[in-house]
């Protein structure tokens, strides 16, 4: 493949080494000794761990004729004209459908990724998308040996596979470490098979940590300029003492190659998950039952918190063990078994990685107050749909008259709305029926046929209710008001909308 240097980045560096060259010496700083050297050599370290990193073969049995790999429809040859008895009819039915449309016989596709041994008998871990839909998995070691793997157990929510195979004598294997301990600046090295090119090594830093890429609920994702490419993924990140801090899943690149913008996912995460599949050949996380969302800066104030902070009960399952627990929407959960809520999507991975039937304290930010809870954690049903939590409150009057506060026109609750709005039969609280242009209610997004439940962290149930919340919220020196809205799904969210 040719490699053409980008001019522009000549250019820069040329600028970039003149600036240095005219600058005063008093403003240079001098850098440590090994930054200035950088990293000693990896050479014994990779070769300690290299043969503990496998190259994994998926083939995948799929219908022919039908697609390329772009998704455009191929032509297909038709089935040729038989004289009625023939003794080719059978033959050519087996390659052939019966419409005459083409031909049909299936074809094997084949994918190339990398994994690494945990368990000297046998246990190879990947990632779920090297292996997803394979029909059958070989795993390449460094020797040039080769074992047909079975599949023991995925997630996909952490993109992990476990797999086994029968060796003739123990693995050379690798121990994972604390992904915790990693700093940034760190260095790592990884070790794969990009691009089919086996037992490739690549080195570089930790560029960041806690990186969330919007590729599940968990993410918490270790950032690397390590090269990492397309063949990469299921490949440990190792640390400089050879230890596993990461499994390598993805990149981010407009042309397909390294950019030096890697993700791993971190050894913290993948540990108790792969021990789950090892054990059970499933995953089995902690449940607590409720909806949350961030706490932004406006909601903070509307709380009266003092910074953003925390997950924001919107909804609370009736059947989820939150609820006799007595948490409550509207409460802010600060701590989860001892552990700070530093933003929202810490609480999920908490969660999840806390034993089945555990009991755990949550400390609540309630109307001011720092209440703690008991919960006992019960198992997520993976197949659920998304959590929606109930709401009550009093019927109101047909045809009630409309109510202008905060940008927003607001009613009862009428059939005719009811109707018009797609809203649930028990639906309760006060429709939005308009959102003034360029109002701070627009800003944040509230739609026309949301529901208001809460003002203030107070049930409403008529449009007299909410004036007279707002007035309240004022007299106090409240500048943001919360609302708690229910979409026409039922969905249950907050919003802090200014008072001004």
């Amino acid at each position: 493949m040719p490699i053409q240097l980008n001019s522009l980045m000549r250019r820069s560096g040329a600028v970039a080494i003149a600036a240095l060259i005219a600058a005063s010496p008093a403003t240079l700083v001098a850098p440590p000794a090994m930054a200035a050297a950088g990293p000693p050599s990896v050479a014994d370290l990779s070769a300690e761990l290299i043969d503990a990193v496998v190259n994994i073969s998926t083939s995948q049995t799929v219908a022919s004729g039908s697609n390329d790999e772009d998704g455009e429809d191929q032509p297909r040859a038709p089935m040729p004209k038989l004289p009625p008895g023939s003794p080719f009819e059978e033959f050519f039915n087996q390659f052939f459908n019966k419409e005459g449309k083409g031909m049909q016989r299936p074809r094997k596709t084949e994918a190339l990724g990398s994994g690494f041994v945990i368990d000297p008998s046998g246990i190879i871990v990947t990632n779920n998308h090297v292996i997803d839909d394979a029909d059958d998995i070989e795993v390449n070691f460094n020797d040039g040996s080769k074992l047909k793997a079975k599949l023991l157990g995925r997630d996909k929510k952490v993109d992990v596979a476990v797999l086994k195979v029968d060796p003739p004598k123990p693995l050379k294997a690798v121990k994972f470490a604390d992904s915790d301990k990693v700093r940034v600046g760190d260095w790592a090295m990884a070790i794969g098979n990009p691009f089919g090119l086996s037992s490739t090594v690549t080195l570089g830093i930790i560029s960041a940590r806690n990186r969330d890429i919007n590729s599940g609920p968990y993410d918490n994702y270790l950032q690397t300029d390590a090269a990492i490419n397309k063949g990469n993924s299921g490949g440990p990140l190792f640390d400089m003492d050879g230890g596993v801090i990461g499994i390598n899943t993805a990149i981010i690149s407009p042309t397909g190659g390294s950019i030096g913008l890697g993700f791993s996912m971190p050894s913290a995460t993948v540990q108790p998950v792969i021990e789950q599949l090892r054990l059970y050949g499933e995953t089995r996380r902690g449940w607590l039952g409720v909806r949350i969302q961030g706490v932004s800066d406006d909601i903070a104030e509307s709380l009266g918190m003092q910074k953003a902070q925390g997950a924001l009960i919107a909804g609370v399952d009736d059947k989820g063990p939150a609820k006799p627990a007595g948490l409550e929407p509207g409460d802010v959960i600060l701590k989860f078994d001892g552990h700070d809520i530093k933003e929202m999507r810490d609480l999920p991975r908490l969660v999840a990685d806390t034993a089945v039937d555990k009991k755990v304290e949550v400390v609540i930010l309630r109307k001011g107050q720092t209440l703690t809870k008991t919960v006992t954690v019960a198992r997520l049903d993976e197949s659920d749909a998304a959590i929606k939590a109930s709401t009550r409150g009093t019927e109101t009057p047909e045809k009630p008259k409309i109510t202008k506060a905060l940008g927003l026109e607001m009613s009862g609750i009428t059939k005719e709305l009811r109707d018009k709005y797609k809203l649930a039969t028990d639906a309760k609280g006060v429709v939005v029926t308009k959102v003034d242009n360029g109002s701070s209610a627009e800003d944040k997004q509230v739609k026309i046929g949301d529901v208001i439940l809460q003002v203030g962290q107070q049930a409403v149930s008529n449009p007299e209710d909410v004036s007279k919340r707002i007035e309240e919220l004022k007299k106090s020196g409240t500048k943001q008001a919360l609302l708690l809205l229910s979409n026409t799904q039922g969905e249950l969210r907050f919003v802090a909308l200014s008072l001004n």
